[in-house]
């Protein structure tokens, strides 16, 4: 009897389908962790979230303990535990920054600190530095590192926050229906899990887009932010969204029961405690809000007044794998990727980039007069969109101005608005190249409303008339998802155990 098409597995294993062998190698990294509710395994949740050192930790365990030499430092110890890993699940053959983390989500979904050290790890035997990461010279991973050290943290930090987001929806979708109190927090989480895809689209974006050439010395060109446009963003928009959400988090895993000495509980705290190893505390934050703020002028220059024509660039879909060497998608430029995908040179973002993101931001807002009067969500989706338009066109004029002093208070507000405002480009670019015709979740409209509204939230935007609530529709889909045995990403991926 003939075997199955080996890349229907790959269909099989996420709404948005990654290549096989990543679909193969992250399978074989979820059987290499084992049943995250077995308290003996000690890469379960309740064992990695145990305090170091205490019985039955990971940290403590003896089978991990053999990973690495005795008396190293933590960090040594996280980056030991993870290369063995990523050793035995044939991972260092994924070369792609995107696909990479896509490989690792089961190991980043469990720990922030063990999966920030795996998503560092460059290959068998060179294990990243310890210490916190904030994509500066000196502090990032290895040049053989396939993902950019400014994403290190944001790329971990995501995946790890689906995982608290998932036991919370866990606890209120198992007994909201013989508990009523406990359905006041559905649209909580509904909340939460459209602000997660948002960051998660926005890093997806930075990992995919192809490196632009340096600029040469002394032209001045560039986004001045150090590690690319998208990089930087994501640096600070990621660990300031989700420092909200994981404070929402808490109080819905209080209020269902699970504190510290749960597993949900458990998870978030020893998440919170990892947020400084990882880079991705306040500090880290404001690190690449000082960048983005003494970047602004360079930032503010005139653009074209028309809307993002033609295809979304290719590095917003996706679905689709990396392009190959010299191809480009259709209204691109040719920088593109080597043939196992891995993308050339170092990390750079051109400043064309502000150009593409505030294009997606005006193409949304023109949707607002193109529909047909049906599609009552886009309409709303489209009039938002305008509403942060005149935003962004607000905030020219004094971003031109506010690189004289990029420590001020006005400058780092300035940073913050205009982060939020690229985040919302991100959204409307991602969602805009999903909706191919197959009914996809991250293609409907729901996901992105509640998202923008969320960010016009926190710039006080106003929000323009009556418009369907989201709310209801992205919690059937969370609920769903926890039921079915589904990630909360945006692939829509399924799991293992």
């Amino acid at each position: 009897m003939a075997g199955p098409v080996p890349g229907a597995l790959a269909h099989r294993y996420a709404a948005l389908p990654p290549p096989l062998r990543v679909a193969l190698a992250a399978l074989r990294l979820e059987v290499l962790l084992g049943d995250p509710r077995d308290a003996a395994n000690p890469y379960s949740l309740p064992a990695l979230a145990a305090p170091a050192g205490a019985a039955g930790s990971a940290a403590s365990a003896g089978a991990v303990g053999a990973v690495g030499a005795a008396g190293v430092g933590e960090g040594a110890g996280w980056s030991g535990r993870a290369g063995a890993l990523l050793t035995a699940a044939g991972l260092g053959q994924v070369r792609a920054a995107d696909q990479r983390v896509r490989a690792l989500r089961p190991l980043l979904r469990r720990d922030l600190a063990l999966g920030r050290a795996a998503v560092a790890w460059g290959g068998p035997g060179v294990p990243p530095p310890a210490g916190r990461v904030r994509g500066r010279a000196g502090e990032s991973s290895p040049v053989s590192s396939p993902v950019p050290a400014a994403l290190l943290g944001p790329a971990a930090l995501v995946a790890a926050a689906g995982g608290v987001l998932r036991q919370a929806a866990l606890a209120v979708a198992g007994r909201g229906s013989g508990e009523p109190a406990l359905r006041q927090w559905q649209p909580v989480l509904a909340a939460a899990f459209a602000d997660l895809l948002a960051c998660e689209s926005l890093t997806c974006v930075a990992l995919r887009r192809p490196a632009a050439p340096a600029p040469a010395p002394g032209t001045g060109s560039g986004s001045g932010v150090g590690a690319g446009l998208l990089g930087a963003v994501a640096g600070y928009v990621v660990p300031t969204v989700l420092a909200d959400v994981l404070a929402q988090l808490g109080l819905v895993l209080a209020e269902c029961g699970h504190g510290p000495a749960g597993t949900g509980g458990g998870m978030l705290a020893k998440l919170t405690g990892d947020l400084p190893l990882a880079g991705v505390d306040a500090a880290g934050a404001a690190y690449w809000q000082a960048r983005l703020a003494g970047a602004l002028p360079a930032l503010a220059g005139e653009e074209p007044r028309t809307a993002h024509r033609g295809p979304v660039p290719a590095f917003f879909r996706l679905a689709d794998p990396p392009a190959p060497a010299g191809v480009a998608a259709a209204g691109e430029q040719g920088d593109g990727h080597t043939p196992d995908g891995h993308e050339p040179g170092g990390y750079g973002v051109g400043g064309d980039d502000r150009v593409v993101l505030s294009g997606l931001l005006r193409a949304g807002a023109a949707r607002a007069d193109g529909g047909d009067g049906g599609d009552t969500g886009g309409a709303a989706l489209g009039a938002l969109a305008r509403r942060l338009v005149t935003e962004q066109r607000a905030l020219r004029r004094p971003c031109r101005t506010a690189g004289a002093d990029p420590g001020a208070v006005a400058a780092r507000a300035l940073a913050d608005r205009q982060a939020l405002l690229w985040l919302a480009a991100a959204v409307l670019g991602v969602r805009e190249a999903a909706d191919d015709g197959r009914g996809l979740f991250l293609g409907g409209t729901h996901w992105a409303l509640l998202a923008l509204t969320g960010i016009a939230g926190r710039l006080g935007v106003p929000l323009p008339g009556p418009a369907p609530d989201p709310r209801a529709p992205v919690w059937a889909e969370l609920a769903g998802r926890v039921r079915r045995g589904v990630d909360c990403d945006v692939y829509a991926t399924r799991l293992l155990w």
